[in-house]
């Protein structure tokens, strides 16, 4: 009876101490997640035995898999399915403007690094347009190589439901794969720089103004200290570091991140670096590299630590060595509470992570890989830390990676169809669920632009809002079901505005409805949920209905104010008429 209550005593001496770690580590648990979003296409290493599951998020969304083996074959067999296409999705992904603002160059650059040309390629096509929401097929490498996985997808007209949407990459690996045996990932353009920063050392290297700088966390979880000085300053024997006080005072913000907080500035308010793109958004811009005297103070006298290190890496440019330097801790989980305690816990980064600067003047930077195996900052794990340096004329789009929930694949920060022309009339843009934003117009102000919208007109840009395509026999009943309109009065091309509810009346989302066809809608609201929200009422009912995403696909303007309705006929040329 007791050993149903408490656990058996092993009998001898007590097992040996180990290092345990966390299950949930992805990076120690062999199972890496991609995700293909609709009109995209990424390619995956990988090695033999291999196991690779695809899922049909959302349903409808054709999928083709071009295989190469490690001799550059394109060979579907190395993952053991026959060929029945010739990757013509792909091909028109990767030509002319369908590859713009796609984020696929930095595909057509790896392909292009191993040679795979895929002018005859033969193709495996799984799933179509019938296919269910969370079908899924799984396959075994039979050779190493890299496998390209496309989610082919064109423009979407708006009086069209053809949109494209996702497609979870799941790679069971038959060797788990452990720090320093991560693959570096493809470059974002081709770089005029490659240097590897090994575990617990610092490098020095020198930036033109203009040009971008890029630090890879590569095995996920390793931490880097982050220095700059302004070249031409360094000429003048002025050894004038990059200052987090002043960046923190200037921008406002805990540590600089893509958007309105962007900078770091030297004690001179001259500014060095701009972040342009990050895909983890954890880091610390409040505590200095680690010291000797922090070491020796947690009783580790003699540690190897970043500030000696940058020491060594700065002396060949003359600058003098410190006992403890202040820094761009890139990748730290570090913040202050609530009680004002400087508090660290493991990092968020994944193998592969990167922080994207631009140098705002000549500068020479420093960047460690942190040799802290003392406490979680690195994860228990110390590996190395990779910078790659791009040429100015580049051209990398602002961006911020958000996680749905924290198991989910990181989405960067997109322009919307109308950035070309907004982005000539400001640059005040704010980060809104995934898209860049006017926050201001240069030429009027908020309180102008205020009154515009009472009195007169205003065009806003409002293509954040989620758009969902949901098509089927029982399209009708679904929607007449989570929402609190009547839908069944809705006649073809009408459009009513509703409330999304749960069953004890609390509000989910509020949005419209438009009526494409007998069994077509769309629904247009402010938040991803309502459209998981809606595909959950339709999986507990059993309808047969498919609820598609289509944000991506359709971008939108509002016009609003008492005389938009005049404005608006003006432009068209038509006679709105009153309701």
């Amino acid at each position: 009876m007791l050993d149903s209550i408490y656990p058996a005593v092993p009998v001898g001496p007590p097992p040996s101490s180990r290092i345990v770690t966390p299950a949930s580590i992805s990076i120690h648990s062999g199972v890496e997640h991609f995700e293909v979003k609709g009109a995209g296409a990424i390619l995956i290493p990988l090695t033999t035995g291999d196991n690779i599951t695809l899922r049909n998020v959302e349903g409808g969304q054709s999928t083709e898999l071009v295989a190469v083996d490690s001799e550059g074959r394109i060979d579907t067999g190395m993952i053991g399915l026959p060929s029945n296409s010739m990757a013509e999705g792909l091909k028109a992904l990767l030509s002319g403007e369908a590859a713009t603002g796609s984020g696929l160059g930095g595909l057509r650059l790896g392909l292009e690094r191993r040679g795979i040309n895929l002018a005859k390629a033969k193709s495996v096509t799984l799933f179509g347009e019938h296919t269910l929401a969370g079908t899924e097929e799984t396959f075994v490498a039979q050779r190493d190589g890299v496998l390209v996985v496309a989610a082919p997808g064109g423009p979407m007209a708006p009086d069209q439901q053809d949109t494209a949407t996702p497609i979870r990459v799941t790679v069971q690996r038959a060797t788990v794969r452990t720090v320093a045996h991560f693959p570096l990932p493809d470059p974002l353009a081709e770089p005029i720089l490659d240097l590897r920063v090994n575990s617990a050392t610092a490098e020095s290297y020198f930036v033109k103004a203009g040009d971008f700088i890029q630090i890879i966390d590569v095995d996920g979880r390793q931490c880097t200290d982050f220095q700059c000085f302004a070249a031409r300053k360094l000429d003048r024997g002025l050894e004038h570091p990059l200052d987090v006080t002043t960046s923190r005072t200037l921008m406002g913000h805990a540590y600089s991140m893509p958007g309105l907080h962007s900078k770091y500035f030297d004690q001179e308010m001259v500014p060095l670096v701009e972040v342009v793109q990050d895909t983890v958004g954890r880091h610390d811009a409040f505590a200095m590299a680690c010291t000797a005297k922090y070491y020796d103070d947690i009783g580790y006298p003699g540690h190897i630590n970043c500030s000696e290190n940058f020491n060594k890496a700065l002396a060949k440019h003359g600058i003098a060595s410190r006992r403890g330097w202040m820094a761009v801790n890139l990748f730290f989980n570090t913040g202050i509470d609530a009680h004002g305690v400087l508090y660290s816990d493991e990092p968020w980064s994944r193998p592969g992570d990167y922080v994207l600067f631009r140098a705002l003047t000549d500068i020479v930077c420093v960047n460690s890989a942190c040799p802290d195996d003392t406490s979680p900052a690195n994860g228990w794990y110390l590996s190395d830390i990779h910078v790659r340096v791009y040429e100015g004329a580049e051209k990398f789009q602002r961006a911020i990676a958000r996680r749905i929930t924290p198991n989910s694949e990181p989405k960067m920060t997109k322009d919307t169809a109308f950035h070309e022309r907004t982005s000539t009339l400001t640059r005040h843009v704010v980060e809104y669920k995934g898209y860049w934003l006017p926050h201001v117009y240069s030429s009027n102000g908020a309180i102008e632009e205020y009154w515009a919208c009472r009195e007169k007109a205003v065009v806003m840009d409002l293509s954040p809002l989620r758009k969902f395509e949901v098509t089927g026999p029982d399209a009708e009943i679904l929607m007449n079901h989570v929402l609190t309109r009547d839908v069944t009065k809705l006649s073809i091309g009408q459009v009513v505005y509703s409330a999304m509810c749960y069953p004890h009346g609390g509000m989910i989302d509020d949005g419209t409805l438009f009526r494409l066809g007998r069994d077509n809608f769309r629904w247009v609201g402010g938040d991803d949920y309502g459209g998981i929200w809606i595909r959950e009422q339709a999986e507990k009912a059993g309808m047969k209905v498919m609820v598609r995403s289509s944000t991506d696909q359709l971008h939108n303007l509002a016009v609003q104010g008492p005389n938009s309705r005049v404005r608006l006929s003006l432009y068209l040329g038509l006679a709105i008429r009153e309701n």
